[in-house]
């Protein structure tokens, strides 16, 4: 049987650290406040000065986690680039990403889901191997929100939260009987709650897409209803975790680590009590990156791997909630 395997994963973060005391110096805020309603205590950022797109974060971790497989540019079959904040409106980021490679034909697809992002491009890596139109496919989670955020007072509540990063995985297929890979995949979308958490512009329905009176207004920079999405990020994220559960026909003790989007530490320690999930059963590290969005779920499943924390035999799971909505959760066991 045809069973989809994380081969190699890689992480790279840009070198420009900034500390809550950092935001507190550009806005009315405090460390203290931040921690308290987010857990966040630092996070990385691109060079002020730019020059630094989601395509190079992405291309770093590429790298990394191609060498960890075993691969070339060459064996890739497909690269699924996840991220909200691409190099350019259009072309995709993954065109970007395959160029750096030294790619000139390979098929690139971006996936434009947010925080969920890593998981639908878990999934459609999967449905590609299972459905044998790939063998191995790179997913990239990239994003560079430094760029995009008010960092003013105004913008505060959301500045806070976001760091850059990018983080990959090598996925290639594997032909075996044993009960090993993608377990079962679970997405969901609600696109009544779109405004809860948006980019207004630029947007196609004006015309223009960007004018003067949006810029003084901060259309162009990212808002969110936060009440709003912790509401249904606590109530959906156990609700899915149990449906993936059920799908896979596996108990929830089978479970060894759970790897939740790091969007709001509070999020994930609300998840963690609806399962009565000990501490060291859920990762987090959002207190190190902040919501690093497409980036944040790979990222965290490298340091893990990193840590020793999972390996051969272990079964996780990755899920989260984001802007649209969407929400997800994937299953996975690493093979023994």
């Amino acid at each position: 049987m045809k069973k989809t395997i994380i081969k190699g994963t890689g992480r790279f973060l840009p070198s420009r650290l900034v500390t809550n005391d950092d935001l507190s110096r550009w806005m009315d805020t405090s460390n203290e406040w931040i921690i308290q309603r987010t857990g966040i205590e630092q996070r990385y950022w691109v060079p002020e000065e730019g020059g630094v797109g989601t395509s190079d974060l992405g291309f770093e971790a590429s790298k990394i986690a191609m060498g960890r497989a075993g691969w070339e540019p060459e064996d890739i079959d497909l690269i699924i680039f996840a991220t909200l904040s691409p190099d350019l409106f259009f072309p995709g980021s993954g065109c970007l990403l395959a160029h750096k490679l030294g790619l000139s034909s390979t098929p690139a697809l971006d996936i434009r889901q947010q925080c969920t992002g890593f998981l639908y491009g878990m999934a459609t890596a999967d449905a590609y191997i299972r459905s044998s139109l790939a063998k191995r496919v790179l997913l990239v989670g990239a994003e560079v929100h430094s760029t995009g955020l008010d960092i003013s007072t105004r913008g505060r509540d959301v500045a806070v939260i976001f760091g850059d990063g990018a983080a990959a995985v090598c996925i290639e297929r594997m032909e075996t009987d044993i009960k090993a890979g993608i377990l079962a995949s679970c997405l969901h979308a609600d696109g009544s709650l779109a405004e809860s958490l948006m980019t207004f512009a630029p947007a196609s329905r004006e015309n223009p897409r960007l004018d003067e009176k949006m810029l003084m207004e901060g259309k162009h920079f990212p808002t969110m209803d936060g009440r709003n999405i912790f509401k249904n990020a606590v109530r959906r994220l156990p609700e899915v975790a149990g449906e993936a559960l059920k799908k896979a026909g596996i108990p929830l003790e089978s479970v060894d680590l759970f790897f939740p989007h790091q969007a709001n530490l509070r999020i994930n320690q609300a998840f963690a009590k609806a399962l009565d999930l000990p501490e060291s059963k859920v990762y987090n590290n959002i207190h190190r990156y902040g919501n690093t969005t497409a980036a944040s779920i790979p990222l965290a499943l490298d340091e893990a791997i990193e840590k020793g924390l999972v390996g051969a035999g272990s079964t996780v799971m990755f899920l989260g909630l984001g802007a649209g909505v969407t929400w997800g959760a994937v299953l996975y066991r690493f093979p023994a």
